[in-house]
């Protein structure tokens, strides 16, 4: 019996030294960044860079993967349920916290909580744009809403999903300026932007760094932003709140989580490669390319922020209420 004893106890500080080991000398294996959305939207556009930055910084492969569908609940939920050991990491957007309020409205299982997750840290946020295609009869905000109010349920938007970010702004537009437009989802920002460029659809809310080349192109105008000021890089683009419209105020953010779980070690080691990824010459580069500005937080900082948007967008997502789609 004693025997027996001694030798669970052996085995039992075998497995805590070969776990304290595995975090030690992490990592071991190449680490997947999942990118809940498909090419070409805010997600994608910067988890390509950080993935770049992190690859450098840990000396492991770090590879983009997409993981698309129900307005990023797909990936989320992947992450969400993945082994909590640092190899499965996210790049969300503020949809993180629209998703779960919005599963909450229909009665549905959640597809996944924020309290699944682990902040790691911050990396941008940007205010939303509301742009059409430069060829429309509107040339202002004022004028869009007005139109919208004269015909409800005639112009339409594209968005990356049913809730997901582009779809939220657009409805608490909707819901402070008081019009009904025609929304008509797609898998992505990316899939969205190329339907407002094809024409089959009117109007696109969106983070800046996706629309500012087509914007510089004459392909698309910008109307107004959905921020608290306006947007740096479109000094003469109005925001919804200095139209009179307070409540119509929204931001894309994106972070990078890991799964609830992960060992401190590997968390402490990631938001110290986080904290290079910010400072490399080669991610700031890429920043400014996209015209977006690093806003970098980690830790309590990044937590603190989080659980604010959080509450702030499940009272925006109660208020607009249940959205059925056709």
């Amino acid at each position: 019996m004693r025997r027996a004893r001694v030798l669970v106890g052996v085995v039992a500080l075998a497995v805590v030294a070969g776990i304290a080991g595995a975090q030690e000398s992490y990592p071991t294996r190449p680490i997947t960044l999942v990118a809940p959305f498909p090419p070409g939207g805010v997600a994608d556009l910067t988890a390509r860079p950080v993935a770049a930055s992190l690859e450098k910084i840990l000396k492991t492969p770090v590879g983009v993967v997409n993981k698309t569908g129900a307005a990023g609940a797909v990936g989320m939920q992947y992450v969400a349920t993945s082994r909590p050991d640092g190899y499965t990491l996210l790049l969300a957007l503020s949809s993180i916290s629209i998703i779960p309020e919005a599963d909450k409205i229909f009665g549905r299982p959640p597809a996944f909580t924020i309290e699944q997750f682990a902040p790691i840290a911050l990396v941008s946020a940007d205010p939303t744009v509301l742009v059409v295609r430069a060829e429309s009869p509107w040339k202002t905000a004022r004028e869009f809403i007005e139109d919208a109010q004269k015909r409800p349920g005639q112009i339409s938007y594209s968005s990356s999903g049913v809730y997901g970010t582009l779809h939220m702004a657009m409805a608490l537009l909707e819901h402070a300026a008081n019009v009904k437009l025609r929304h008509v989802p797609y898998a992505g920002a990316g899939p969205a932007l190329t339907a407002i460029l094809g024409g089959h659809v009117d109007a696109l809310a969106s983070g800046p760094a996706v629309v500012l080349p087509h914007l510089k192109a004459g392909k698309l105008r910008a109307l107004a932003g959905w921020g608290e000021a306006r947007v740096a890089s479109l000094p003469d683009v109005p925001t919804f709140k200095e139209l009179g419209y307070p409540d119509a105020e929204f931001y894309i953010w994106a972070g990078v989580f890991a799964g609830k779980g992960t060992p401190e070690p590997i968390l402490t080691r990631l938001r110290d490669a986080m904290r290079q990824v910010v400072a490399d010459p080669d991610f700031k580069g890429a920043m400014d390319k996209l015209e977006t500005p690093i806003v970098f937080k980690q830790g309590e900082e990044f937590q603190r922020f989080f659980d604010a948007d959080a509450r702030r967008l499940a009272a925006g997502v109660r208020r607009v209420g249940r959205i059925e789609t056709k």
